[in-house]
């Protein structure tokens, strides 16, 4: 190992470049028939000389929330990446949507412009003892692993949450249940919301919350980074609730359910 750590001379290589490239450029300057072999020990190298110049692999936490029922609970996305065989798996009782989302995340990483080197990677969503479903945790992991992977400057993320769903070209979808999530995330100290651009209006419904939407995920790494600002969304509670409503439909276009057009006709006879 030491012989080929010199004959690499790896100190010559800039640990900024792109880790594909380096890769490249040290595989070519060994002379073996076994390139699996070659890349296996390079990258191996590569690991111990990047730990040697402060740039270390680490585990981070980012907050999230799901649904259960009606009512939304907080969750701890932990990213583990370290070196070795690479694998990306999730645990903490994921549904199939949770853990589809390895290929979204991967994909979405690398169309925004990121490098997603093979590595090692566990996501734990804690609690672990809680089943977590939906979509809502494809940007907290790509936020996690972008932590890791330091393209994110480090930060205290201790009061913010991170809710969305993550297209192959890293735009942000439209989710659903962000209304209970963001009451509950108030509930529990939150005080930033970073989530879809089309759920802001939802979410700043929920008074003394900041709530930042955003259209792709380098959007937030850019505005994380300090290199873009996000104004926060704000809604007028008043105005919606003055805001007229035409409806289209009327109970002639029901069919049956006589009782229970007779108990909504008494009902709003009450109230009107």
């Amino acid at each position: 190992m030491m012989l080929l750590d010199n004959r690499l001379n790896i100190s010559k290589y800039s640990v900024t470049q792109p880790r594909r490239k380096l890769l490249k450029q040290l595989t070519e300057s060994v002379n073996n028939d076994n390139i699996y072999l070659n890349y296996f020990l390079i990258d191996l190298i590569l690991n111990l000389n990047f730990k040697k110049r402060g740039i270390i692999y680490m585990l981070s936490i980012v907050k999230s929330m799901s649904l259960q029922g009606l009512n939304g609970f907080l969750v701890d996305v932990q990213v583990d990446v370290s070196a070795g065989m690479p694998n990306f798996e999730v645990v903490g009782l994921p549904d199939a949507t949770v853990r589809e989302s390895k290929e979204r995340v991967r994909t979405s990483i690398k169309n925004s412009g990121f490098e997603f080197p093979s590595r090692k990677i566990l996501i734990n969503l804690a609690p672990a003892d809680t089943r977590k479903e939906g979509s809502f945790f494809d940007l907290p992991i790509a936020i996690g692993i972008l932590l890791d992977f330091q393209e994110i400057q480090p930060q205290n993320l201790d009061s913010t949450v991170f809710i969305g769903e993550l297209s192959l070209d890293g735009t942000i979808n439209k989710i659903n249940g962000v209304l209970p999530m963001c009451i509950e995330a108030k509930k529990l100290g939150i005080k930033r919301v970073v989530l879809p651009k089309d759920n802001a209006k939802e979410a700043a419904i929920v008074s003394d919350l900041q709530v930042i939407g955003a259209n792709t995920l380098k959007d937030v790494v850019d505005y994380l980074n300090q290199n873009l600002e996000i104004e926060p969304t704000k809604a007028n509670m008043q105005n919606l609730f003055n805001k007229q409503h035409k409806y289209c439909l009327n109970f002639s276009e029901v069919k049956g359910q006589e009782n229970v057009k007779r108990a909504l006709e008494v009902a709003a006879a009450r109230w009107s």
